[in-house]
């Protein structure tokens, strides 16, 4: 059965009844025939499945698994996040003497307009004629 004949028999299902065509949509992924995953996609699922649902939740989610198999394009990627890393707390610091900076600029200027005013005699009044 061809995929748009499979994804119109799903559609005509939930057309007559929700359950139907929810059904025929799981049977239709379970069995792989709407293609939803990749040979790579299908092998992870089985791993996962195999390992327990714990012990490798996060490089099933994630589809990292640790290493590429490249041992000279791990150290590349290791040095690459490690610079990455480094950048991001050069930054973050940066950031942080930027707003000490500012909120240092905002405080001078809110004591030195306290200053003028309070060394400024009040102005008195005039009467109006």
């Amino acid at each position: 059965m061809s995929r748009p004949v499979a994804i119109a028999i799903v559609v005509l299902g939930f057309m007559f009844w929700w359950p139907v065509g929810l059904a025929l949509l799981l049977y239709m992924i379970g069995s792989g025939r709407m293609g939803c995953l990749s040979r790579r996609g299908r092998a992870r699922v089985q791993n996962w499945q195999d390992a327990g649902p714990f012990s490798t939740w996060k490089s099933w989610a994630w589809g990292t698994d640790g290493s590429s198999g490249n041992h000279a394009f791990d150290e590349y990627k290791a040095e690459t996040l490690r610079r990455l890393e480094e950048e991001q707390k050069d930054f973050t610091a940066f950031l942080e003497r930027l707003r000490f900076a500012k909120d240092k600029a905002e405080f001078d200027q809110f004591m030195a307009e306290r200053r003028n005013r309070s060394s400024s005699p009040p102005a008195e009044e005039q009467p109006s004629t």
